[in-house]
């Protein structure tokens, strides 16, 4: 594993994805991961940082790149987007990839984004949190006409999501500088737990049009990549406790990882109510249940 180049592994691996003849249509979660324990002894040698491409829907981890040592996702990203053949899906990306150069390529390959304000947009986040403030407190804003509002129960506690979306933005000063800018958006979430409410907004940039119920359902998706994606990893293949590190083997292993992830995910239509940590061990003492994962990774 740690003299397999990993470019023509990735290459591999993309093949295989595309083989699998998945349709793709809709939410893209773009996010980072490192893998904790891959990082040596000596100062030199850093813990590995994995981006990927994961298509919420399918469950499926299209594409990963290494983020290159003394940089960051910034400059992974834009090279992880020419691995993907996009056309249609939505692309979510957090804060750190709210960058016009992400946003241009996004465009090109006629798909649509929506990314996440924060501290690396300060200028531009403070001015769509000021605009929200200010319309939000009006009784009847001519400016918000998309809401979409719906409320979850579970883990002992209530939350509330309300997606608020405005495409009147020709305020907005660097409104031509990010390709296809068509919405600002607001989501306040409010959680309750016994007695206690707390309630949180989030900024993002869309170049979807003003349908509050698509973009709320898109983003709440973006968050399966830290639930189904990174936590499976963790939970499932302990990829923090990991101690590979030998040349590239950490990185080939985070890719055989995505795959058998993948296969395991696959597989639970015909395990109906087994977990994936539960199915990955019947596998190991099974080699009939080990066959019919192959085999469904197959058809």
């Amino acid at each position: 594993m740690a003299a397999i180049n990993p470019d023509s592994f990735k290459s591999a691996f993309s093949e295989w994805v595309k083989s699998l003849n998945k349709t793709i249509n809709s939410v893209i979660a773009i996010d980072g991961k490192t893998l904790c324990n891959s990082g040596g002894s000596q100062k030199e040698q850093s813990a590995i940082h994995m981006a990927s491409a994961y298509a919420t829907e399918n469950r499926l981890v299209l594409a990963q790149r290494k983020v290159d040592e003394k940089s960051n996702e910034i400059t992974a990203i834009p090279k992880l987007l020419e691995a993907l053949d996009l056309e249609n899906p939505i692309v979510t990306i957090d804060a750190m990839g709210t960058q016009k150069n992400i946003a241009k390529p996004i465009i090109e390959q006629k798909s649509d984004y929506i990314l996440a304000l924060k501290g690396n947009q300060k200028t531009l986040c403070k001015d769509v949190r000021l605009f929200f403030e200010a319309e939000s407190a009006k009784e009847n804003s001519l400016w918000i006409k998309e809401l979409y509002e719906e409320t979850s129960k579970g883990h002992g506690r209530i939350e509330k999501r309300v997606c608020m979306v405005s495409s009147q933005i020709e305020w907005l000063e660097p409104k031509d500088q990010w390709a296809n800018l068509n919405t600002i958006v607001r989501i306040e979430e409010t959680r309750t737990r016994g007695k206690v409410t707390s309630t949180a907004h989030r900024f993002f940039i869309s170049s979807l049009k003003d349908n509050a119920q698509n973009i709320g359902k898109a983003v709440r998706a973006h968050w399966l990549i830290e639930k189904a994606l990174h936590w499976s990893l963790d939970v499932v293949f302990h990829e923090d406790k990991s101690t590979v590190r030998a040349g590239h083997a950490a990185e080939n292993m985070a890719i055989v990882r995505h795959t058998a992830l993948h296969m395991l995910n696959n597989a639970t239509k015909l395990f109906k109510g087994i977990s994936i940590k539960y199915l990955r061990k019947k596998a190991d003492r099974k080699a009939s249940t080990l066959h019919a994962i192959l085999s469904q990774s197959l058809s």
